[in-house]
């Protein structure tokens, strides 16, 4: 690509303090975040905003799910191309809950000038949907894709209208274009020379592939403790991409069970009603994604709640574990509502009526703590 810089269910009523560092990176602190390749918590890292770090991670561990011969695909791939490209959307700001970055990236307009590189003029694509630019295109978003490169990868990014809805400018959309590209047909990335084919293939320059890999490199060694292994992490991972695989389903009051998403109950709070939408609600998604691992959970987040080993609120969101259970209540409506941690404060989860299964970051308010079902 082209540098720029250069049910009712629902509403049922450490740190580590170390700083290394690691050629310009500075490691500020373990946290729950986990690298899909070897599962390792891996750093908060200085020159990495937080979440792009989340969006890095969430492609890679994605991609498996729709590359399924694809392998070696780590977010610290991604963020090497991130940083190269954007500086990881350095100068931008982006949205915590959607992942969209504003003002958007744009990269020069390559009209055979010479700027960023480009002698030879690439016709619009898009009608300057993307880079304001109805004569010639330019790379757009924190991994610079050119438009018509980054249509090939929408459907995939946002298989539930077509590809109508994904954005280059998502954090979200753009990473996991991303991915899907360097995993093209199966590739296997755990291959040293395949690997440097495929980032070659992103950008026909071998002094761009030597630096890309130079900061992978680096970035991966942020990892800070070894696999966890054994039955335990994997049943955790399937339960991960069980709900993963479910981004987009709508949410249905009283919606879901150990099949996947159902018509629900009438009626919300807000007055949905669920008989009228196939989906999930919070409490039917954890129904769902924990059967895929043999667990039986109660339909209501209340008694979910119950279930294993149960982490109180004192203790903090630091003590949740990626494939726990975590809840939200207060005195007067009890427990209302439950998602799943995937580590790095972020949660998936079927929000409220009209909005639809996705990641977010763990609320602040009304944190009730978390369950483990699983070890």
């Amino acid at each position: 690509m082209f540098k720029l810089f250069r049910r009712i269910g629902c509403l049922g009523m450490t740190l580590l303090c170390t700083a290394i560092g690691l050629g310009g990176i500075v490691v500020l602190g373990v946290l729950d975040v986990r690298d899909p390749g070897s599962t390792a918590p891996v750093g908060a890292v200085s020159d990495i905003p937080a979440r792009m770090m989340s969006a890095y991670v969430r492609a890679a561990s994605s991609v498996a799910q729709l590359d399924t011969q694809c392998k070696g695909m780590s977010w610290s791939l991604l963020a090497g191309i991130g940083k190269v490209e954007s500086g990881h959307a350095q100068g931008h700001s982006i949205d915590s809950a959607t992942g969209l970055i504003t003002p958007p990236i744009v990269g020069p307009i390559l009209n055979g000038s010479g700027a960023g590189g480009n002698r030879t003029p690439v016709m619009d694509t898009d009608q300057g949907r993307w880079d304001g630019n109805a004569h010639y295109d330019a790379a757009v978003g924190p991994m610079q894709f050119l438009p018509s490169t980054f249509a090939g990868y929408a459907a995939k990014v946002h298989p539930q209208d077509g590809g109508a809805s994904a954005n280059p400018n998502s954090a979200d959309d753009e990473t996991l274009a991303a991915a899907l590209y360097l995993c093209d047909d199966g590739k296997d990335l755990t291959d040293s020379a395949v690997l440097r084919k495929s980032v070659l293939r992103y950008n026909n320059s071998g002094a761009y592939v030597d630096e890309v890999l130079r900061w992978a490199s680096q970035y991966a060694a942020l990892g800070t403790a070894p696999p966890t292994g054994g039955e335990g992490s994997d049943r955790v991972q399937t339960v991960i991409a069980a709900a993963r695989s479910q981004f987009g389903q709508p949410y249905s009051w009283g919606g879901g069970d150990a099949s996947g998403p159902t018509t629900g109950v009438c009626c919300s709070q807000g007055g949905q009603d669920g008989r009228t939408v196939k989906g999930f609600d919070c409490s039917g998604l954890m129904t769902y994604v924990f059967a895929k691992v043999g667990v039986k959970l109660p339909r209501l987040a209340a008694d979910q709640a119950g279930v294993g080993q149960r982490i109180p609120a004192s203790a903090g969101v630091g003590a949740l574990q990626p494939g726990d259970m975590v809840f939200f209540g207060n005195a007067a409506q009890g427990i209302y509502h439950v998602g799943l941690y995937i580590g790095g404060g972020q949660m998936i989860n079927a929000p409220k009526p009209g909005d639809v299964v996705k990641q977010a970051a763990v609320w602040s308010y009304d944190y009730a703590g978390g369950a483990r079902p699983i070890s």
